[in-house]
């Protein structure tokens, strides 16, 4: 028996020349991925940098999101080797790392994230991205680096000088330009159309497409078309609590003005009739 590693339906997307949507996973429950997934999100983003999901859990929305032949990206705390290659090792299609500062820091994210003769990546083979050894194993280091994906966030003033240099580099796949954060680093906390926030939203897509990567962001559906005109073909454009937190509310708003205004449910249900 040989195990060949899937396929990322991310990659074969952009390399296809095609868009792809993603949306954020908070909760910690695996049915949230597998509902999203089920609706045709083509990747799922769970999150370790922000959120304490243990590994279990981690394991079970991948295996969510596989179930419906989609992809997971997992952003990274920054720390060690092993939380950079675990998320990979449960078969996550990628990773991604926030706050790459410099050209010396993307330089060690390669390292620690590819196999050689890119990188000096640890090898292990028997988990889930590997068959559990049921695999060839120079396949398997093959795949590894050609069918996963490594996305380094920029959200910084810092890396902008060096992105170039960091665009040219072998090993990674796509700029993934964070506006938040940046708009916290540049003194205007939440203004997502400052001027040098739209500079640097222009600057890391155009340098991206230059040196053959591909480029992510973030914003509300009503940005998608502009940034996709831009060139961003990864978009992440929603978030499992932002969701409830809406709906929770608009249920409430509507039951405390009255059932005659609250039609909420009412696409649901007509469809039950």
């Amino acid at each position: 028996m040989t195990i060949k590693m899937r396929e990322s339906l991310v990659l074969n997307k952009l390399r296809a020349g095609e868009n792809v949507c993603s949306f954020k996973v908070n909760l910690a429950d695996a049915r949230v991925v597998e509902i999203a997934a089920q609706a045709g999100f083509d990747c799922l983003w769970l999150d370790q940098e922000h959120i304490g999901q243990d590994w279990s859990i981690l394991a079970s929305q991948i295996w969510a999101a596989k179930s419906q032949n989609k992809d997971t990206l997992v952003r990274v705390p920054r720390g060690s080797y092993s939380d950079y290659v675990k998320p990979l090792e449960l078969d996550a299609s990628g990773i991604m790392v926030p706050h790459i500062m410099s050209l010396e820091d993307a330089k060690k994210v390669i390292e620690m994230t590819r196999f050689h003769p890119i990188g000096k990546r640890a090898i292990d083979g028997g988990n889930a991205d590997g068959g559990y050894a049921a695999g060839n194993f120079k396949d398997y280091l093959r795949d590894a680096n050609q069918k996963r994906f490594v996305i380094f966030q920029i959200e910084d003033p810092e890396p902008l000088e060096d992105l170039e240099a960091i665009a040219q580099l072998d090993g990674f796949d796509m700029l993934f330009f964070g506006p938040g954060d940046f708009s916290q680093a540049i003194g205007v906390p939440g203004d997502m159309d400052h001027p040098k926030i739209k500079e640097a939203r222009q600057k890391v897509v155009e340098v991206a497409r230059k040196y053959g990567k591909f480029a992510g962001t973030t914003g509300p559906l009503t940005k998608v078309a502009e940034y996709q005109k831009m060139g961003y073909q990864f978009m992440s454009i929603g978030a499992d609590v932002l969701t409830l937190t809406q709906y929770c509310s608009d249920l409430v708003t509507g039951f405390q003005e009255g059932p005659e205004v609250n039609d909420i449910d009412k696409g649901y249900y007509d469809t039950k009739k």
